[in-house]
């Protein structure tokens, strides 16, 4: 499963302000992006704290709270949805009273299932982004596989180019056909 938007929440807890982000991912990069542009954007922040799910591999940070606090219980949120290619940062502003381990597990849990509420979850479904090359008469067939959201971009010369981004279901139809394709892609989400 992966959440079908991006989202972002605030809540305060005890003087404290909880800002979660909610971020789809393909990689480590991308969580890396995130994590250091709100570490600029939040400098002033007592604790950025967050747990990812790439395919296969998990990682949670507490980021100077106590340990189990803040990360495992972002994790066990994001795991107990299915949820895959997802990072969720909560982001701390200390407001001077301290919430005790048990108050800082239920807080991080709770931010993160507050944001989960602003998005659906949907199935994660595989993308391959492709280069179909067809002649003009097949031009109908490649219409009845795609709908007009999975063309990118289009060329027509002596052949028309397509650059395609389809699931496995119009991956096999295409094949059917024997279509010249290239595969470019097949890490999307």
């Amino acid at each position: 499963m992966i959440i079908e938007s991006n989202c972002t929440n605030e809540i305060i807890i005890n003087k404290s302000k909880f800002i979660t982000y909610m971020y789809k991912i393909k990689n480590k990069n991308e969580f890396l992006n995130y994590y250091n542009e709100l570490k600029n954007i939040h400098k002033d922040a007592t604790h950025i704290c967050y747990s990812y799910i790439i395919d296969t591999e998990v990682k949670y940070f507490d980021d100077k709270e106590p340990s189990g606090t803040a990360g495992m219980p972002i994790y066990d949120v994001l795991k107990k949805n299915n949820l895959n290619y997802i990072v969720c940062f909560v982001v701390r502003y200390f407001g001077g009273i301290k919430l005790g381990a048990s108050g800082l597990t239920r807080a991080y849990s709770n931010c993160t299932s507050l944001c989960l509420k602003k998005t659906n979850i949907i199935k994660l479904e595989k993308l391959y982004k492709i280069k179909l090359i067809i002649n003009y008469q097949d031009l109908n067939i490649i219409e009845n596989i795609l709908d007009n959201k999975d063309i990118l971009e289009k060329d027509y010369q002596n052949d028309i180019t397509l650059i395609i981004l389809v699931n496995d279901d119009k991956l096999q139809k295409i094949n059917k056909y024997n279509f010249n394709y290239e595969i470019l892609d097949n890490n999307y989400i």
